[in-house]
């Protein structure tokens, strides 16, 4: 596996830099191409092809049920927010459901005062968790595979952070739902929106806040990533909006990128049986975590981190990284 994404990060060339505030973006561009046709899950959704429901009547936090109704296959990308039933929910890694199957998947709750239907099944409006989170979770759910061989984050963890954010942004809700700090800075995310762009044989994109690297995420092909450009555009720039430090002026710098894609080639690899098919790749360093849903030898999602306790966001690092080493979980 290993050899793999070496294979798919050194293929990758780094386009022009896209800037907004303190949010930069490097076009990662590839003649890569999967020829695996499937579905996304905002596709599958929009066509009534896929249910999304709790797995019985009383619903269980850290799990889901997915029904595939058609023939296709359905990719489900990590952090996707997936809003309804008894409480909204994101997942907790990259799933490749096959066609006419019924897979339970892992999740974790990004609404911690609601436990009562609102809908009997799940809805998609768009979203995918803000990066900071991403990278957060990224670190539990390995360490989660690493000591149950479970694809489970630290839920109290989620919790607090959400709360926290929610608390900076004035989108406190009754029910403490991450969709009601979106909400709030919608004007905003979309004004960061705009300033960025798709260009020719983008496989994916690198992510810098505040001059520092947060994250990237890769495709197997150019197709997948421009149908969830603009969710991983809002990813990133919910944290930038955060993390926004008016008077301060950052240098995203593009030495900066190649020296994280390195880290990515060089970065330990463990492989596991994933929730759906293919296998799942999990890679870590001092400085990095991320994973990989590779299918016969061919990577459809890569998304690497910069590791929470090894970067400060104006301060927002060092935080999320003392909830990334709490132990505790609550249902």
């Amino acid at each position: 596996m290993k050899n793999i994404l070496k294979a798919y990060l050194g293929g990758l060339k780094v386009g022009g830099r896209q800037l907004h505030k303190n949010l930069a973006l490097f076009p990662l561009l590839s003649t890569y191409s999967v020829e695996l046709e499937y579905l996304l899950l905002d596709e599958a959704l929009r066509k009534g092809l896929i249910e999304v429901k709790e797995v019985s009547e009383g619903g269980a936090v850290p799990d889901l049920k997915v029904v595939n109704r058609s023939p296709r296959m359905i990719l489900i990308l990590d952090d996707e927010e997936l809003v309804g039933a008894k409480q909204n929910r994101i997942v907790n890694t990259t799933i490749l459901i096959q066609g006419n199957a019924t897979v339970v998947i892992p999740v974790s709750c990004v609404e911690s005062g609601r436990w009562a239907y609102r809908s009997p099944t799940f809805s998609s409006e768009e979203r995918i968790m803000a990066s900071g989170l991403r990278a957060m979770k990224a670190q539990q759910v390995h360490e989660s595979l690493k000591t149950s061989r479970s694809y489970r984050s630290n839920q109290g963890a989620i919790w607090d952070e959400i709360a926290d954010k929610a608390t900076r942004r004035g989108a406190r809700s009754p029910s403490m739902a991450m969709s009601e700090i979106y909400e709030k800075d919608r004007p905003a995310l979309e004004e960061y929106v705009k300033h960025f762009h798709l260009i020719d044989s983008q496989v994916g994109a690198l992510f810098m806040i505040n001059g520092k690297v947060a994250g990237m995420d890769g495709f197997g092909k150019p197709g997948t990533f421009s149908k969830v450009f603009k969710k991983l555009v809002e990813s990133y720039a919910l944290d930038a909006i955060d993390w926004l430090q008016p008077d301060k002026e950052h240098k995203a710098l593009k030495s900066h990128v190649t020296e994280f894609l390195k880290s990515g080639v060089t970065a330990e690899v463990e492989s596991h049986p994933s929730v759906g098919s293919g296998t799942d790749c999990r890679l870590s360093s001092e400085k990095i975590a991320g994973f990989a849903l590779c299918l016969d030898g061919k990577i459809l999602h890569l998304s690497i981190f910069t590791k929470a306790n090894a970067s400060d966001h104006a301060g927002q690092g060092s935080r999320i990284a003392r909830f990334s080493r709490r132990s505790r979980y609550r249902q």
